[in-house]
């Protein structure tokens, strides 16, 4: 074969993995279609709104992965046509459980994801693995690749695996997350799993977004090595003691005990829920099944007391405001006039010619003219 005829993988993706990672690398043609790019593929921007609705709908995942393509664009045109998109989506979106999972390097989420995710494919549900991954904002990187390699999963049908949105913005990045998320519902995906991979923000970022929260921690590492914090463990509904074999079983139980003793001193992060601490092994699949019955035992709580739809309610509301926010900001740094100003402030606050708060007011004066 030709040198120039080869496929190419990208380097994150896992050796045998197929249309779920939402990218196809094909042989080169002399002869491209009009409506293809370079490499031969027809671009969802290309294709006609009904042609994607329908394809969404029908779990084509390879259109589905190149409709999340459009909707992560920062064109202006495709945003357009991705809202249109959504908005058609809307009615068939809302019918899953959305778990958002958080946890330290090491933890064994990755594992965790997929033993689940297996688990509950063996079940009759169709699974959706997306990353929310604020950090990717200052790397400009997309992850979920060499980072989470679930190659087993990554091979099953009702599976979809899809990375991290680059670049951008935190917000848009959050916004981008959140209408992946509607699409993959609109394709029938009832399980949708958001892993965190950033820090800082990150949690945050996803509980905002999700129904149940997931912190996946192990025994025999001090909160100090862990990089736990309090207002973390409060975003949590459960927190999973991973790791739970072999010689690691009793300290696990430790573990699961002294974090019931810690949960009595904090606020529960849902109404009519209290959070509980748990041990299993992804590894082995001991204690998975008992972690999904209790987010079905959620599930059901949350929907009967009418918390479910309160959440989301006012997820959405949240969600506008950030939005508002965001796009405040977006004109903000690409007013001209603000943009010419920056320089000067800038130079006046560090030879302290001026305050902060006055600078501030100038850039906001600017913006007015």
């Amino acid at each position: 074969m030709d040198e120039k005829e080869k496929s190419y993988r990208p380097d994150w993706q896992p050796e045998n993995a197929g249309e779920e990672f939402a990218v196809r690398v094909i042989k080169g043609s002399k002869n491209i279609a009009s409506n293809s790019n370079e490499n031969g593929i027809i671009k969802a921007s290309q294709l006609d709104l009904e042609d994607l609705i329908e394809g969404v709908k029908n779990n084509n995942r390879t259109i589905l992965g190149r409709a999340i393509t459009l909707i992560e664009s920062n064109s202006i045109a495709h945003q357009e046509k991705a809202q249109a998109f959504l908005n058609q989506l809307l009615p068939f979106a809302g019918n899953s459980i959305k778990i958002g999972i958080t946890g330290v390097p090491g933890a064994g989420k990755s594992t965790l994801i997929e033993t689940l995710g297996l688990k509950l494919i063996e079940q009759g549900h169709k699974v959706a693995v997306l990353a929310v991954d604020p950090s990717s904002t200052v790397t400009k990187g997309s992850i979920l690749g060499d980072k989470t390699r679930m190659e087993k999963l990554a091979k099953e049908e009702n599976c979809f695996i899809r990375p991290s949105p680059s670049g951008g913005t935190l917000g848009g990045v959050t916004r981008k997350s959140r209408e992946t998320i509607i699409a993959c519902e609109a394709a029938g995906y009832d399980v949708i799993l958001v892993e965190t991979v950033g820090v800082g923000q990150s949690e945050v970022t996803v509980r905002s977004m999700v129904d149940f929260f997931m912190l996946v921690l192990i025994a025999g590492a001090g909160d100090e090595l862990q990089g736990i914090k309090k207002g973390i463990i409060e975003l949590a509904d459960v927190i999973v003691i991973n790791k739970a074999d072999g010689d690691n079983v009793q300290k696990a139980n430790i573990a699961k005990s002294d974090y019931e003793n810690a949960l009595h001193y904090l606020q529960p992060a849902s109404k009519n829920w209290i959070t509980k601490a748990v041990t299993c092994s992804a590894l082995t699949g001991a204690g998975i099944e008992d972690l999904w019955n209790m987010i079905v035992e959620f599930k059901d709580k949350m929907k009967s007391s009418g918390e479910f739809e309160r959440r989301r309610k006012s997820q959405s509301l949240e969600w506008v405001f950030t939005m508002i926010e965001d796009e405040l900001k977006r004109s903000f740094y690409n007013n001209p006039e603000v943009r010419k100003l920056i320089p000067q402030v800038k130079s006046q606050i560090e030879s302290k010619e001026i305050l902060p708060t006055q600078a501030a007011k100038l850039l906001l004066k600017a913006l007015e003219q």
